[in-house]
């Protein structure tokens, strides 16, 4: 969750009174945060020992999804509803004199559509900052930029002193060498292709150069004179950069994603509407994107949603009447109403800073959250349940159990991984098909989820080779593969996997540690001649580059199918033919030395995986 700093005097004189560390964390956990900590001792301290120190604050940790608790502004103006100080401010658009004909224009050319497609601005008319406010504001934009906007990769927000440029403004697509200013914090003008060069060595910057630098188009938005505005996601222009002294400020904010647009332009708005000459109205902007669409922004349109007491009181327990919700609502910034035509259900109108506002369920949880969690009442469940696990997790545990009696370890390495653990290193060839990859990870070493369990117990192997020989370690864990008929596109698969290092292959070990577990799955092994079995399990010589040449083999398991006539001969004719309906499920062998020296292990390995989905059994309901 984002930890918000808030200085203490500060907060206390928006709060109109100060809180003892005790009372102040109380409050939080009330209203559904929680104090991190309070640094007023620290800087005590320092003071004492002469040092220079900042002034004390208080670390809020807040939910990912309460964009509008990422500022100072934000937690007090809830904190006041919430004690009852102050009623849920009204946020609305405020036109010029002209109407909607007078509104600040920005056009958007349809080239943005290859990197950036969507736009969106506000402006704050008559701000007065002090120098805590303005910190506020662009720490706010930071917490944006680094939560919901995932790090600048679906949205961007840009502000600017208004003052200073000249509307009608235009979001246009450009190639790099075509775009030329003076960025934020420097005098001389680079092109773009000199700022990805300039920013590498910036680390505040460099992390958000990969979102455009492929695209041979760069956004920029330009005034009327031609004058950069910004190069959104990097950097803003030099020219246009407020200040303490700035009393007029647009905003842009530029997305690949809408629905996220729409959640910044306001947040960022309405946060910062209080120090507006007029508090909470906002000047609206129009936009006119390439198909002529035009759109005004932010839209701070108040959502119509609706609750029902009965069903706030069967989530809580609780036996409150309409009017009663409806004044707890009021408490968590909802403007409420009772309905017309039905006394059970409450008219929730949800404003625009209340994204996190999407369900009766959403509405429920702040019901409860102003009635106060510790209020509840504790009431015995009217039902009693049998809980059961999983069978695959049932069978895991039998996995455990076995392999963990015979005197193996089990490991829990990381389910990801890099891509060449994944393949090359065990000799591996991806087909673009099997793994999953992770978009933009942040270090090589988690690339793709895992498609084997091999890799985890080697690099663990790896990390404990100086304890003494053998070394026996086993898992039973998930993989991962991509499967197109699924909705999620992807499946979990439960292996079982173990490895032996010693001064000795061990090749036997491990195959005994496969007859081991077959023998307490209830599966029989199944003789070389006997064609007829109707259930069990066997091994056949395979050529695999991850094991050594001719001593490797594929795991078959015969699932079940009755026992009559008909299905032997069927059975017995495929054997005959080459064509066994067997299922492979898994794999043992000695390791390939190339195997055992990328992963720096100079002791032969022997190794099994196999899948454990196919012995799965149907449990037997606990009631008839």
């Amino acid at each position: 969750m984002p930890t918000v700093a808030c200085d203490k005097e500060e907060l206390w004189k928006r709060l109109g009174r100060e809180y003892s560390s005790e009372e102040f964390d109380r409050l939080l956990f009330e209203f559904g945060l929680e104090l991190d900590e309070d640094t007023t001792e620290e800087v005590e301290e320092l003071k004492k020992k002469g040092l220079p120190a900042e002034r004390p604050q208080l670390k809020i940790e807040i939910p990912a999804n309460r964009y509008d608790l990422l500022c100072i502004e934000g937690i007090a103006r809830a904190l006041r509803v919430f004690l009852g100080l102050d009623k849920p401010p009204q946020y609305k658009l405020a036109f010029p004199e002209g109407g909607e004909d007078a509104l600040l224009t920005t056009t958007i050319e349809p080239e943005t559509k290859q990197i950036r497609p969507y736009f969106a601005c506000a402006i704050l008319r008559n701000v007065k900052f002090t120098e805590r406010s303005y910190e506020s504001f662009i720490d706010l934009q930071d917490k944006l930029h680094q939560n919901i906007c995932r790090r600048r990769q679906f949205v961007a927000i840009g502000t600017h002193d208004l003052d200073t440029i000249r509307a009608p403004f235009r979001y246009r697509a450009r190639p790099p060498k075509d775009i030329k200013f003076a960025p934020l914090g420097k005098s001389q003008e680079y092109d773009a292709e000199e700022l990805m060069t300039v920013y590498e060595s910036e680390k505040h910057l460099a992390r958000y150069l990969h979102i455009i630098r492929d695209s041979p188009v760069y956004p920029i938005i330009y005034d009327k004179n031609d004058v950069v505005l910004s190069m959104p996601p990097i950097i803003n222009s030099e020219h246009s950069k407020i200040t303490l002294n700035t009393r007029n400020i647009f905003i842009d904010v530029t997305a690949t994603d809408e629905t996220k647009l729409g959640i910044v332009v306001n947040i960022i708005s309405t946060m910062f509407s209080e120090y507006c000459a007029e508090p909470y109205t906002i000047e609206p902007c129009k936009v006119i994107y390439p198909d002529g669409t035009v759109r005004i922004t932010p839209d701070l349109k108040y959502r119509t949603a609706s609750a029902h007491a009965s069903y706030v009181n069967s989530c809580t327990g609780l036996q409150l009447d309409s009017s009663d919700v409806a004044k707890l609502l009021e408490r968590m910034t909802l403007s409420a109403s009772l309905s017309p035509n039905d006394a059970d259900e409450i008219i929730v109108q949800v404003p625009p800073t209340r994204p996190d506002i999407l369900h009766e369920c959403d509405i429920m949880e702040d019901a409860a959250i102003a009635y106060g969690f510790n209020n509840l009442p504790d009431t015995f469940p009217a039902t009693s349940t049998v809980a059961q696990p999983l069978a695959i997790s049932k069978l895991s545990d039998i996995v455990r159990l076995e392999w963990g009696l015979a005197g193996w370890v089990e490991a829990l390495p990381l389910i990801l991984c890099s891509h060449e653990e994944n393949f090359e290193w065990l000799n591996r060839k991806d087909d673009g098909k099997t793994a999953v990859r992770i978009a933009n990870p942040k270090t090589l070493e988690f690339q793709v989820v895992r498609t084997s369990l091999l890799q985890g117990l080697l690099k663990t192997i790896r990390e404990n080779r100086s304890r003494p020989l053998p070394i026996r370690v086993f898992e039973s864990a998930d993989v991962v593969v991509k499967d197109p008929a699924l909705e999620r596109q992807a499946r979990n698969v439960r292996h079982a996997a173990a490895v032996w290092c010693n001064k000795t292959a061990g090749f036997e070990v491990v195959h005994g540690l496969l007859d081991r577990i077959m023998l307490m799955l209830e599966v029989p092994r199944i003789a070389s001649d006997d064609a007829k079995a109707t259930t069990g399990y066997y091994i056949k010589e395979r050529d695999d580059p991850t094991f050594f040449p001719g001593r490797a083999a594929t795991i078959y398991y015969r699932p079940p199918k009755g026992s009559n006539g008909l299905t032997v001969l069927k059975r017995t004719l495929k054997a005959a033919l080459h064509n066994p309906d067997d299922l492979e499920v898994g794999v043992l062998g000695i390791l390939h030395p190339s195997v055992l020296e990328k992963f720096e292990i100079s002791y032969p390995c022997s190794a099994v995986e196999f899948t454990l989905e196919p012995f799965k059994k149907e449990l037997q309901t606990v009631f008839a």
